[in-house]
């Protein structure tokens, strides 16, 4: 079956499954492959679980009519989604950047959900497989597209531009992350700056942080719209405050908005101004703007406050790399609040590098001086000095329960893997 008749088919039945124990009936199963699973196998039970029919890239797993044989049923999945997002035509906006990119992607879809029908990635389902999935969750009635892509090795957001084909990039910066992939920060600016090249090459328009020295300069040539803390910019902004939450300014023909957000820690500035830049530039009302950015509320352990019985929680278990980590700590040291404890976990996936990275977090916690640190894994077991250190999160967890921390506040932070959202459940 050629490309064509693939989308004719995905035109009748509208829904795709990549996951064999939830296909709704009548959609189109794409039996994909992993390290740990070969969705050939699964084909079967694809089909008599509701799918319509079933995309195989192994000629043993055919079951009559309803398999379709391809080469490569994920490549099946990219161009298929491809060919949706160029039959629709709607203006698509690519996400990308080291840290903040859900956050920022969840700020714009607020704000642009004000006027527009949008479409936004869910969740972080920013990757190879994500970015199809998502496209093809599109129908004639959506306005507008907001596609967050992620990256962990060179060349990862050359491929999901060539899928996504977006008119507009954001980068939101460039730190030292997944350098056991990318091999230096060269490395990480490059890959994500394999948006703004697609966009140079397709004369599309990028929404840049203009304080940003490394990604003005990747955008040479672009058309720019420029948001920052500095007259000259389309979207100007300044930190007002953040005890604990966010309160910032920005100016729109002289008359001053200010808003006060549900984001902790003011490194979340540049997300918010990246909002009021793409609100501006689609003539959303200024009012809106404020409003979508004040009610916005993060989830699933980005930067979340909470309040228990008996402390203060600031949640960041998400993501972690050196740039993030250093941010939330210098945030968290600057808080007018006392006592402060700090829980981490490893910054993963740093490469041979990592015992230094987390090293350089152990002298800034020095530095800080909080009343209490907790910390776990093997690299921070390695560096920790004279700070408690854990193996693992279990053991971590476990003297936590001892110590009985009453009336704190507390940053938590780590790597995903890390498992710290079972830290917080106790605190």
């Amino acid at each position: 079956m050629d490309l064509n008749e693939l989308y004719e088919l995905f035109l009748h039945h509208g829904k795709v499954t990549t996951d064999s124990r939830n296909c709704p009936r009548g959609s189109l199963f794409f039996a994909l492959k992993g390290e740990r699973f070969d969705g050939n196998q699964y084909a079967a039970k694809a089909l008599d679980a509701g799918a319509a029919y079933a995309i195989i890239d192994n000629p043993a797993c055919q079951r009559g009519e309803r398999t379709i044989l391809v080469d490569n049923a994920l490549t099946a999945l990219q161009q298929l989604a491809h060919r949706h997002r160029k039959a629709l035509g709607l203006p698509v906006i690519g996400v990308t950047g080291t840290n903040g990119k859900t956050t920022t992607k969840e700020l714009l879809a607020a704000v642009l959900a004000s006027k527009f029908n949008i479409l936004a990635t869910e969740g972080n389902l920013n990757n190879q497989i994500g970015v199809p999935l998502t496209l093809l969750r599109l129908t004639p009635d959506h306005e507008m597209a907001i596609v967050e892509m992620g990256a962990s090795h060179p060349g990862d957001i050359e491929e999901l531009v060539h899928i996504a084909a977006p008119n507009y990039g954001l980068i939101t910066n460039v730190g030292c992350a997944h350098l056991e992939g990318f091999g230096s920060f060269e490395g990480v600016l490059h890959t994500k700056g394999e948006l703004y090249d697609y966009l140079r090459h397709t004369r599309g328009t990028v929404f840049v942080n203009q304080d940003n020295k490394d990604l003005m300069r990747i955008a040479n040539g672009l058309e720019q719209i420029t948001y920052g803390q500095h007259d000259g910019a389309f979207a100007v902004g300044h930190v007002v405050g953040c005890n604990p939450f966010l309160t910032f300014d920005w100016k729109q023909q002289g008359k001053v908005h200010v808003v006060e957000t549900r984001l902790v820690g003011t490194y979340n500035l540049e997300n918010v101004l990246a909002a009021v830049a793409v609100g501006r530039y689609f003539k959303i009302p200024a009012e809106r703007i404020s409003r979508a950015i004040a009610a916005y509320e993060p989830t699933n352990h980005r930067s979340q406050y909470r309040k228990t019985d008996r402390n203060t929680l600031i949640i960041d278990a998400y993501n972690a790399n050196p740039t993030s980590m250093k941010a939330a700590l210098a945030n968290f040291a600057a808080l007018p609040v006392r006592p402060k404890a700090v829980v981490l976990g490893d910054m993963l996936e740093l490469g041979p590098t990592s015992d230094e990275w987390h090293a350089d977090v152990v002298r800034q916690l020095r530095e800080a001086a909080f009343d209490k640190v907790f910390l776990c894994g093997e690299h921070f077991s390695r560096t920790a000095g004279n700070f408690p250190a854990f193996a693992t999160t279990a053991e971590m967890l476990a003297a936590l329960k001892k110590e009985n921390l009453e009336g704190y506040h507390i940053l938590i932070k780590g790597s995903h893997s890390m498992g710290l959202e079972r830290v917080a459940a106790e605190l």
